[in-house]
């Protein structure tokens, strides 16, 4: 099975044709950024990928130093910025407290070890600097989940991870006036079938599909039947628990809030 650095390169040529939810959700953390005042900053976009976030960053600061950073060369290559660089972002190649903002869109999520990260972002910010990012929730692709469940017990999703414990980690790493929010986007498809195309055609299959005993077609079958429960009006659901979250490095007092739009 290739690694998931694999998948992405191999993904690279043909992502953006599929990263629809990808594409939105770039637009709504780059929206984020609304109040930040773009005065000559060092911005590092990590996990920037093809550039769906990149592109809005350069042109919402562009006086600022864009260093766009992902450990799949093969997608940097389709990145518009001036300044990338192929690295591990828990390795990164950033000297000490030398950028203003952080950003990330949809990368954490493919991190093993969300300590790592916040250690190494909270390490190359500046004081006062902020790091905005938005991730996947556990109640993403829900539908799919509960639909292979019927097969069997194992794992054909990633299991992500809750917002308040996003917040605690970002605490426990020194980050200070933590704000999580999180919001439910449901896309829409004809068919099952466009739905895990999509998720092959960013390169997440490596890990959607873990075991290589249940590709076999009546277990595929079983699923597929089980997800056609949930359409409606002609149309299969797939729903994406997506978590935003900005945290700052400074000294005053830690606390964060956490904001669940479907409650307001």
């Amino acid at each position: 099975m290739p690694s998931i650095r694999d998948a992405f390169n191999n993904a690279a040529v043909n992502y953006n044709k599929h990263a629809l939810i990808q594409t939105e959700i770039a637009f709504r953390t780059d929206q984020k950024l609304d109040l930040i005042r773009p005065n000559n900053k060092t911005i590092l976009d990590l996990g920037s990928g093809t550039g769906l976030l990149t592109d809005r960053i350069l042109s919402r600061f562009p006086k600022s130093q864009i260093i766009s950073i992902d450990f799949a060369h093969n997608a940097l290559l389709k990145n518009k910025a001036k300044t990338k660089i192929c690295a591990d972002t828990n390795k990164l190649p950033i000297k000490d407290n030398s950028a203003d903002i952080i950003v990330s869109s949809l990368m954490m999520q493919w991190c093993p070890d969300l300590n790592k990260f916040f250690v190494e972002c909270f390490r190359v910010l500046k004081n006062d600097g902020l790091i905005l990012f938005s991730t996947f929730g556990p109640d993403t692709l829900k539908e799919l989940k509960k639909s292979w469940s019927v097969v069997d017990d194992k794992d054909h999703v990633n299991n992500f991870i809750d917002m308040h414990d996003i917040g605690d980690q970002l605490l426990n790493n020194g980050f200070q006036d933590t704000v999580m929010e999180m919001e439910n986007i449901v896309v829409n498809y004809k068919a099952v079938v466009e739905l895990l195309r999509d998720i092959k055609g960013i390169g997440a299959q490596t890990v959607m599909h873990r075991s290589k005993s249940l590709t076999g077609k009546s277990m595929f079958t079983s699923m597929i039947k089980m997800y056609e429960s949930y359409r409606k009006d002609g149309m299969i659901p797939a729903t994406y628990e997506v978590v935003y979250g900005h945290a700052w490095k400074k000294t005053s007092s830690p606390g964060y809030i956490s904001i669940n739009y479907e409650n307001l």
